[in-house]
């Protein structure tokens, strides 16, 4: 076993079930396969990486889609918001002996796999790292512990989680990674090459 684990949270990808603010722009078949898109985009980041790797499912666990069963560990994530749900899953990650833990979402095309070793490397020195999405969330965290009230009292999915979160750490040292942009409107992909054939 490896000492670091990656956190991977994952939308089952289904028809109208995902990017549904991008769906309003594209039509939810063209915003399913961007999603699609995504998700391969952070497979193969994470697959350059030495660390373990969990993926965690929204709704049900699937043995048989493009997450490797050999490769990746599988969960389905559990609680009544994303913070819970994130606090189970670094609590899981804790409790079966990872010294480090990162979590990642799967909506970002900019990820690379230096950005993963930069948050491992920033855990040698600072209790939290995190990286910060330009809506005022964030795409990264990584934790050796779990700090007191870091995933409670936030308007998860807002441009207050990063700034919140900031004031929970405060008593602790930190290091932010790179700012990057999550992918959730139309607005996000407009730009993008790998997108134009979406949005014809």
């Amino acid at each position: 076993m490896n000492k670091n684990l990656i956190l991977i949270f994952t939308r089952n990808p289904e028809l109208g079930k995902v990017k549904t603010r991008l769906a309003a722009s594209i039509g939810e078949e063209n915003a399913l396969q961007v999603y699609i898109e995504l998700l391969q985009h952070t497979r193969k980041v994470v697959l350059e990486t030495d660390y373990d790797k969990r993926v965690l499912y929204s709704d049900a666990i699937n043995t048989k889609d493009m997450w490797n069963n050999h490769l990746f560990q599988k969960k389905e994530q559990f609680g009544k918001d994303l913070g819970v749900r994130m606090y189970n899953a670094f609590r899981e990650g804790i409790e079966d002996g990872y010294q480090k833990i990162v979590i990642i979402g799967s909506d970002l095309i900019t990820l690379e796999a230096n950005d993963l070793e930069k948050a491992f490397a920033a855990l040698d020195t600072n209790d939290v790292v995190i990286g910060p999405a330009e809506d005022g969330g964030y795409y990264l965290l990584g934790l050796k512990s779990i700090p007191e009230n870091i995933f409670k009292n936030k308007e998860w999915g807002t441009h207050t989680v990063l700034k919140d979160t900031l004031k929970n750490i405060k008593n602790l040292k930190y290091s932010l990674l790179e700012e990057k942009n999550d992918i959730d409107t139309f607005e996000d992909i407009k730009d993008i090459p790998v997108f134009k054939k979406y949005i014809q």
